[in-house]
């Protein structure tokens, strides 16, 4: 493996690959080679290099994790598909979903493997969602409200840059609150969407407050809520409700609410306990997953099918507030 990247998530896999068998880092690269080599020194990393050049050309190496700004996931990933590598991509996938039909079409081209960073997939409590939702025990979920949004914070550097970026919390949080609903949902398909999007608290040119309202093939609506620097969020920094027609599931705080005798029962599944809410051991999973899929030659979920799928919703969310009209997929 290599990573290209030096940023806070790269240490999050890098964590993660560090307990697989039968896993080797032996690249890292960051555009600052001062940043590449502390890396490199903290993982025990043999090669630290200031361009993916050398990672590129360099045979011995399966797969590389792209942990870059947005602007360069999808330029890097199709070089190193080109050259015969597995491919990790952060969240985003990509700028839009343009970049992510390019990459398909290079690697099924290049029969080579695309996993995108959507890792909420493999959260214990968001995987018990899910199973309660396929269950059938909540009836017909018809409505959905989750956020992504930093109360009284946001990002700085890249993420507030357009051209580096792409967008702004919708990017950033809001993708994640997209991909987590449509997996509890049992990833139905976008048909509908239509948002207003903002800047209220930053001198950026990109946003930091959003509302969608997605219309799914299986007849739900979801409101999706992003943000940074808010000053209050309805807990967690992210969380998702699902209103069906026999009960209600909540993810972050996981609890189900479902009726009894003439009102509802509160049931608190017992889970894992969580060291902090974006914990290390979701990361360690999706890196196992991905190993496991470059082994077996299986196709990642999520992939380049949920990776595209979100940013078609974020490419019709843009457009939607641009025009104030919804947007049919």
């Amino acid at each position: 493996m290599a990573l290209i990247g030096t940023g806070f998530i790269a240490d999050y896999h890098a964590r993660g690959l560090q307990t697989l068998a039968g896993v080797e880092m032996v690249a890292v690269v960051s555009k600052n080679i001062g940043n590449a080599k502390k890396f490199a020194a903290k993982y025990g990393i043999k090669k630290a290099y200031d361009t993916i050049t050398e990672v590129a050309e360099d045979t011995t190496i399966d797969a590389v994790i792209i942990s870059t700004p947005n602007k360069f996931h999808a330029p890097y990933a199709l070089k190193f598909l080109e050259k015969g590598k597995d491919v990790f991509i952060e969240k985003p996938m990509a700028m839009n979903a343009a970049e992510c039909r390019e990459i398909r079409e290079v690697a099924n081209k290049e029969q080579q493997l695309v996993m995108v960073g959507h890792m909420w997939r493999f959260d214990r409590d968001a995987q018990y969602i899910r199973e309660t939702v396929a269950s059938g025990v909540l009836g017909k979920i018809f409505k959905t409200k989750g956020y992504g949004i930093h109360e009284n914070w946001g990002p700085s550097g890249w993420f507030v840059n357009k051209e580096l970026a792409g967008g702004g919390a919708l990017a950033d949080m809001g993708v994640h609150a997209i991909d987590t609903v449509r997996y509890l949902l049992g990833d139905p398909k976008p048909v509908q969407v239509y948002a207003r999007i903002s800047t209220q608290f930053g001198n950026y040119e990109v946003d930091d407050t959003g509302i969608l309202i997605i219309t799914w093939d299986n007849g739900s609506e979801s409101i999706i809520e992003s943000g940074w620097w808010h000053p209050h969020k309805e807990g967690p920094e992210a969380s998702t409700g699902l209103y069906g027609t026999k009960g209600y599931a909540n993810l972050f705080p996981t609890f189900l609410k479902t009726p009894k005798d003439e009102g509802f029962e509160t049931i608190v599944p017992q889970l894992p306990e969580r060291t902090e809410h974006c914990d290390q051991s979701i990361y360690t999973r999706q890196m196992e997953h991905f190993v496991n899929c470059i082994k077996r030659r299986e196709t990642p979920v999520p992939g380049i099918e949920e990776g595209q799928v979100v940013l078609t919703i974020v490419d019709a969310a843009y457009q939607s507030a641009k025009t104030g009209e919804s947007v049919t997929l």
